[in-house]
């Protein structure tokens, strides 16, 4: 079985630097995006199994990306994830309200970020 896909829609170097680097690691094949744009764009071209969505993006935001994303037949099954700095509660929940599969908060836990990913992926593949 070849390594999953996951598509970062982040548009802080940084960040997208660290998920990157600990994705990479851990033997995940990571494709990059900057805007939201480019994470739809990518979401159709790159085929991924899982999308980590910043939500304040340059251009259009993480939620109207995910709408974009989720009009498109081939990608309704994909699990995307809100990555965001916004850590209350009411944030949360707004993200599930929006259709997102999960939640990361920021700081990115390079500890964590593993296993939620794996987590996220199990349920994209879910039956």
């Amino acid at each position: 079985m070849s390594a999953a896909r996951i598509l970062v829609v982040e548009d802080n170097p940084k960040n997208l630097k660290l998920v990157r680097d600990v994705l990479e690691h851990f033997g995940y094949e990571v494709v990059e995006a900057t805007t939201g744009e480019d994470g739809v764009r990518l979401a159709v071209e790159a085929t991924p199994d899982l999308v980590l969505m910043d939500l304040q993006l340059p251009g259009i935001d993480g939620t109207e990306a995910l709408r974009r994303i989720r009009a498109g037949a081939d990608n309704q099954d994909v699990p995307v994830v809100a990555v965001t700095a916004f850590a209350m509660n009411d944030d949360r929940d707004r993200a599930f309200e929006s259709g997102f599969n999960g939640y990361v908060e920021k700081p990115i836990s390079v500890r964590a970020l593993p296993q939620q990913v794996s987590d996220f992926l199990r349920l994209g593949r879910a039956p």
